[in-house]
């Protein structure tokens, strides 16, 4: 390993600690070359993500100050400058380079996420339940499938980028679920709109305590939708090798957790936010140690939305 990339690596590794625990504490169980490009990787996500949101390592969301577009133009322009193996200037982008020319991301896999920082950069928020789908999947279903690239699954293998697609919707679906009162304080929503009339919620209002009981309905919808992609993933989570299983099934028990307990909460999921303790990561990443070296459960029926149609619906534009 170069002086430069070593440096880049522990500036990475650095990032994920302060930035995810739970994401930090399953990388620690991939292979020491796979664990280090994983690192690479989440290192450009999470600085994307601040950069779009003017967060500090995914601290308070900040108020919308106009400054967006020019922000997603810098993440656009250091990426592309990344991508064609160019200093950045910027660790966290010259990782993403080291990583893209190692393990042979393209530009295209980085462009379908940052079309969801575009998203969020316009303001935008989903009116129907494709719409949010297809955020998920630019926020997080394409990281899954950067990740697994990275893990080492073929860009041809296209039945196991899409459970790794799963995989980063149930997570997305859960940090939704769990954000929603932290959301609505930043005048943000990502509950669909057509759901929220179905429920006659009026925009906006869907934290007012008489809304939650609809929304604890909603919010039990929501949690169905992340167990069915988490249960699909788990298949593409069987052909990797065990110790890339092990830490995929680790963060599929840990990030699922989110959801389950956001769901069993009911209308005090949002009194405080739902976290994962350190004894409960610990029994978590056990019990994947055992699932790692038994066959996938049987998924009862495949998700309703698939990563080909929300490719479909991102290059048509909704």
């Amino acid at each position: 390993m170069t002086a430069a990339r070593a440096q880049l690596v522990a500036q990475a590794r650095a990032a994920i600690a302060a930035g995810s625990k739970s994401f930090a504490a399953a990388s620690l169980l991939f292979d020491p070359a796979t664990r280090e490009r994983v690192h690479l990787l989440y290192a450009w996500c999470r600085a994307c993500d601040d950069l779009a949101d003017g967060q500090d390592m995914g601290g308070a969301l900040a108020a919308r100050d106009g400054q967006e577009g020019e922000r997603l133009e810098l993440i656009r322009d250091l990426t592309a400058r990344a991508m064609a193996g160019e200093a950045t200037g910027h660790p966290a982008f010259d990782a993403l380079g080291v990583v893209a020319a190692e393990c042979g991301l393209t530009q295209g896999m980085a462009d379908d996420v940052i079309a969801g920082f575009a998203l969020d950069a316009a303001g935008w928020q989903p009116r129907s339940e494709g719409d949010l789908m297809r955020y998920c999947y630019h926020v997080a279903g394409a990281v899954g499938v950067m990740m697994a690239v990275v893990m080492g699954v073929s860009p041809q293998d296209a039945d196991t980028l899409d459970r790794a697609c799963d995989l980063g919707l149930a997570f997305q679906l859960g940090n939704i679920l769990r954000d929603v009162a932290e959301d609505a304080a930043a005048d943000r929503c990502y509950i669909p709109a057509e759901w929220l009339a179905e429920m006659d919620i009026p925009p906006g209002q869907h934290m007012h305590p008489a809304h939650r009981p609809a929304l604890v309905a909603l919010a039990a919808r929501m949690a169905d939708m992340a167990q069915a992609h988490e249960s699909a993933a788990r298949i593409g989570a069987a052909r990797l090798p065990w110790r890339s299983r092990w830490a995929v099934l680790s963060a599929a028990n840990i990030y699922g957790a989110i959801a389950r307990k956001v769901r069993a909460r009911g209308p005090a999921a949002w009194d405080a936010r739902v976290h994962t303790g350190k004894g409960a990561k610990l029994v978590l990443v056990a019990r994947a140690l055992r699932q790692v070296f038994a066959p996938p459960p049987p998924v009862p029926q495949m998700p309703r939305w698939t990563r080909a149609e929300l490719i479909a619906m991102a290059q048509a534009g909704g």
